[in-house]
């Protein structure tokens, strides 16, 4: 049988691979890395420098395609995403039947964790339901943007006794701001966080994380948040995009 390796590759810094991911690389014969269509992608080249740090040998293949362009549906943002799916699992289905042979592994490059905020996995359910293709599934976690965040800003994740939340930022616009203490805001294009500044909340926020480019700021909200805001903008128009996460914390009550 075929076999798909799901490999958690970290939030950016060729470091955050875990002695788990390096053996699951050599063990695949492709590798499936999805083209964003950027003029400079540096995300293409940090997925190739992995695989040249760490497989051993050049016995393995790379195959480049155009990812699906996601369009956003005027009616439903659920059926966009729907859309978007099927044409991944389209793409996804025709790789594994024509680059995976009977009995090979090939390998998806997913930042982060797999099972956080990404699509990997649901797309493979949909091309094993369509019956065409056979093969198993592995998943191998990563380091997320989430924990790479709290790292580098020095703190723990939650606090004693307390739930932590990690949502979008689609979700925290409904979201009245009384109910927020701790909350992972991640996909967050339109800074959100803007809406809550007369909240007493505590914001450590981070872009590129675990890159050269890497960029950190950390304060009360109404004092950083404009600070913030200016920083994305200067930084996603140098580099043409921009991933960012952030905490929200509230004092303790």
């Amino acid at each position: 049988m075929k076999k798909i390796l799901v490999i958690g590759i970290g939030a950016g810094n060729p470091e955050h691979i875990t002695v788990q991911a390096i053996k699951a690389l050599n063990r695949a014969a492709v590798f499936f890395i999805l083209d964003k269509g950027y003029a400079d992608d540096e995300l293409l080249r940090l997925r190739r420098e992995i695989c040249e740090r760490y497989i051993e040998g050049d016995g393995y293949r790379l195959v480049q395609v155009q990812d699906p362009r996601r369009e956003d549906d005027p009616v439903s943002y659920q059926n966009g995403i729907e859309h978007w799916h099927e044409q991944r699992a389209a793409l996804f289905e025709r790789l594994i039947a024509d680059e995976v042979k009977a009995g090979e592994t090939g390998g998806f490059l997913v930042w982060g964790d797999p099972g956080l905020y990404d699509s990997t996995l649901r797309i493979l359910d949909r091309v094993l339901a369509r019956g065409n293709e056979v093969f198993g599934v592995e998943v191998i976690p990563g380091i997320t943007s989430v924990q790479a965040l709290v790292a580098q800003h020095g703190i723990p994740l939650n606090r004693i006794g307390e739930p932590i939340q990690i949502t979008t930022g689609r979700r925290l616009a409904q979201a009245s701001g009384d109910d927020i203490d701790n909350v992972v805001v991640m996909l967050d294009a339109h800074c959100t966080f803007e809406r809550f500044v007369a909240q007493d909340l505590y914001i450590y926020w981070g872009a590129y994380l675990g890159t050269e480019d890497e960029v950190l700021i950390s304060g009360p909200l109404r004092d950083v948040s404009e600070r913030i805001k200016q920083t994305r903008e200067a930084a996603r128009g140098r580099k043409g995009w921009i991933m960012d996460t952030y905490l929200l914390r509230r004092h303790m009550r």
